[in-house]
């Protein structure tokens, strides 16, 4: 059985670490919302006028970064089709009540017009396009590449 405070104190720390109006850091077991509240911030700071192209969503995994990108793009395509009550009472309970319909609407399409699309990626994946971009600096050969699990075991036999 749940405790019903400690539901209601979980989901208001969820909330205010959704606001885009704070400077946040969230760690928390699997599981917990950690998903979801970064996809609320996304939202709201998508909301508020942030562009796509401006944000780098960083994760472990890419199960997570997958998950992460298919929960964002289903809110922004609901929100393109939904009946105006349904659309003002989900960005009130997001915390936006006093967003303006059509700019949600069109969140969808600028998304997916994003030119290299929205970056939400893993960490080695973040970190091999940085050392790619500037690899005289990092110190690797330019044009480097990043070898498999496979090639890595024989390399390591060789």
């Amino acid at each position: 059985m749940s405790n019903p405070s400690a539901v209601r104190e979980a989901d208001q720390n969820q909330r205010r670490a959704a606001d885009p109006t704070y400077s946040v850091f969230v760690t928390a077991n699997a599981g917990s919302g950690k998903t979801k509240v970064l996809v609320d911030r996304i939202a709201r700071l998508l909301l508020a006028g942030s562009k796509p192209s401006a944000f780098l969503c960083i994760t472990y995994t890419k199960a997570a970064a997958a998950e992460m990108q298919r929960r964002l793009f289903e809110r922004l395509g609901k929100w393109c089709v939904a009946e105006d009550a349904a659309l003002r009472e989900e960005l009130a309970a997001l915390g936006e009540p006093d967003a303006d319909l059509p700019t949600a609407r069109a969140l969808f399409a600028q998304a997916l017009e994003t030119p290299g699309g929205l970056k939400i990626q893993t960490i080695h994946a973040f970190c091999e396009r940085l050392l790619a971009r500037f690899p005289l600096e990092a110190g690797v050969p330019p044009g480097f590449d990043i070898a498999d699990e496979a090639r890595a075991a024989a390399l390591l036999g060789q």
